[in-house]
């Protein structure tokens, strides 16, 4: 059995494809092993809808995560996404950090709006309804044609 080079190309790309496709499968498992050991009593985390919290105990899958004092939450580990650092410079440090972030953003909303119309909520510089803007230009035949 004689293998065309284009047959020897194609076994080629797949090999490199396996190979691959188990070396990440490998650095993602090793990924997985690493945060498990991180995810311990005391650690600040984040889950993945954006919970920050502590945990205070770990209970097979089941996490107990404290995100205000007083108020534990039952979650499933597997939510946990990232153990919180201090490098972190995106996540409040506390309540009062990130309410004034979104009273911040709130300010900056308010005076980035357009000024209104106070009678019909309509842009002051927009044109009103059915108020055309320039002339429309009709086109005829012999405008077509020439």
């Amino acid at each position: 059995m004689v293998l065309d080079p284009f047959t020897l190309v194609m076994l080629a790309v797949l090999a490199v494809f396996v190979i691959l496709t188990f070396r990440s499968s490998r650095k993602r498992k090793a990924a997985a092993e690493e945060a498990k050991t991180q995810f311990v009593v005391g650690a600040e985390v984040m889950t993945n809808y954006g919970l920050f919290g502590t945990i205070k105990a770990i209970d097979g899958d089941v996490v107990s995560l404290e995100t205000t004092p007083k108020t534990v939450l039952r979650i499933h580990r597997g939510s946990i996404v990232k153990l919180v650092t201090e490098d972190d410079s995106d996540a409040p440090k506390s309540v009062e950090e990130a309410m004034a972030r979104a009273n911040a953003e709130a300010e900056a909303k308010e005076k980035s709006q357009v000024e209104v119309n106070v009678d019909h909520a309509i842009p002051l510089d927009d044109p009103k309804y059915g108020e055309r803007i320039e002339k429309p230009v009709r086109r005829t035949a012999k405008k077509i044609a020439e």
